[in-house]
């Protein structure tokens, strides 16, 4: 049975390549971007199949109404793919006040806008597949990106509890955390706040070599993991899981290191 998908940010990139895996295999797709134009393409090629939306996810009102065309068109929503978002380079210190809300606009609140839009409508099919985009910056941090690490680990810690809350309708939430893909994520989806001379050697030494992936692998992937019954509630996108094992380790190392510290804070027992 084919599945009725909603995508957000469709223009390029990831929500592209997904889209356009799901339709050719026989789904349907609501595809939704800022500039609709550039979802005309995916129109030509697919045809009724798809249903192209203007939309920006910091507008609530706007992704509630989205979501309500969605369904009159379609009837059902079985996968809400939620992936509109853009990076941030720059130190804490440098970051202003704006560029930090807009970058928890996006990628944070844009997320629970259409989080909350579609949840009713999974409530009453009793299912459906909620994909919460956070990347491996959602589980791991560099320096230069604090604004945009701290929009994608507040998705990781609202969807930690959302799972809880809507399992028992048979809903499914799962984060994804893409690593390292060779999209046009660095050249059209990044900003940058004005830079201060003072971290400028830490610029220069403390910038990871990463490997990069084919983003058309991904595609096989999200199929996978739409397709299966039991998905998990985070997957790993590329190579990069010894780095994310490495610091999970020194966490509970100094978590251990520190237990008498921790229990000390605790009280004295009443046993």
């Amino acid at each position: 049975m084919s599945k009725i998908w909603f995508i957000t940010g469709t223009s390029s990139g990831f929500g592209r390549l997904w889209a356009e895996a799901a339709l050719e295999r026989g789904d349907r797709v609501v595809a939704t971007a800022r500039a609709i134009e550039t979802l005309d393409d995916l129109v030509e090629r697919f045809g009724e199949t798809v249903l192209p939306l203007e939309l920006d996810v910091t507008d609530r009102e706007g992704v509630f109404a989205a979501v309500e065309r969605a369904v009159q068109r379609f009837g059902r929503l079985d996968v809400v793919l939620n992936n509109a978002g853009y990076g941030h380079a720059g130190m804490v210190e440098e970051v202003t006040e704006r560029e930090l809300r807009q970058q928890v606009e996006t990628n944070f609140f844009g997320a629970v806008w259409v989080t909350q839009a579609v949840l009713p409508v999974l409530r009453r099919q009793r299912g459906g597949h909620l994909l919460q985009v956070t990347s491996e910056g959602g589980v791991r941090a560099y320096p230069g990106f604090g604004a945009y690490h701290a929009s994608k680990w507040a998705v990781e810690g609202l969807t930690e509890a959302l799972a809880q809350e809507v399992e028992d309708f048979g809903i499914h939430v799962t984060c994804v955390e893409p690593g390292p893909f060779a999209t046009d994520f660095a050249s059209r989806g990044l900003r940058t706040s004005a830079e201060l001379s003072s971290y400028a050697e830490i610029r220069a030494t403390r910038t990871p070599e990463f490997r990069i992936g084919d983003p058309t692998a991904t595609a096989s992937a999200i199929l996978t993991l739409v397709d299966t019954d039991d998905p998990p509630r985070r997957l790993i996108l590329g190579d990069v899981l010894p780095e994310i094992e490495a610091i999970y380790e020194e966490r509970l190392e100094t978590w251990r290191d520190w237990q008498e510290v921790s229990l000390r804070a605790f009280g004295p027992r009443k046993d």
